[in-house]
């Protein structure tokens, strides 16, 4: 499982020119589920970030959870994050999960963040989206559960 994590200060998705989505202060999670993912990668994924302290503290250091900020989360699928490029140039997406599997593991992180989290938005998986933020820092961080 791969996230795109962007610390953010608003954050929205559209799809047919209605918000779906969308955030103030906190995390915009691009979610890429993979071939060979489960329940465990989901766990394994959301643990780490809910704990990851990126936020900054009153002497601007990253000392601060998503939790100590009361920070939202938007979370947008994008099987896009298992793109190869390793061959002529057009991108393969053959590590990328089945849509069904995907969806699954999609909405089972999603239940993980609500636990944490009060507000989590989501985007529409499958979709056509128009995914805009305002990212603080800039701040953006990669995560793949194989490197966790």
């Amino acid at each position: 499982m791969r996230a795109l994590i962007q610390r953010v200060t608003h954050a929205q998705v559209d799809v047919d020119g209605r918000t779906v989505g969308s955030i103030g202060t906190g995390l915009l999670i691009l979610l890429g589920v993979g071939t060979n993912d489960t329940e465990a990668q989901v766990d394994k994924l959301w643990g780490k970030i809910s704990k990851m302290r990126i936020f900054e503290d009153k002497a601007g250091k990253t000392n601060l959870s998503l939790a100590d900020v009361s920070g939202e989360v938007l979370v947008v699928s994008q099987f896009t994050l298992y793109a190869s490029c390793k061959k002529g140039n057009r991108p393969s997406f053959t590590d990328a999960g089945s849509p069904a599997e995907a969806k699954r593991l999609y909405e089972l992180f999603v239940s993980q963040a609500r636990k944490d989290v009060p507000r989590v938005e989501t985007g529409e998986f499958g979709a056509m989206m128009e995914v805009s933020l305002i990212n603080d820092g800039p701040f953006t961080i990669w995560l793949d559960t194989d490197e966790l």
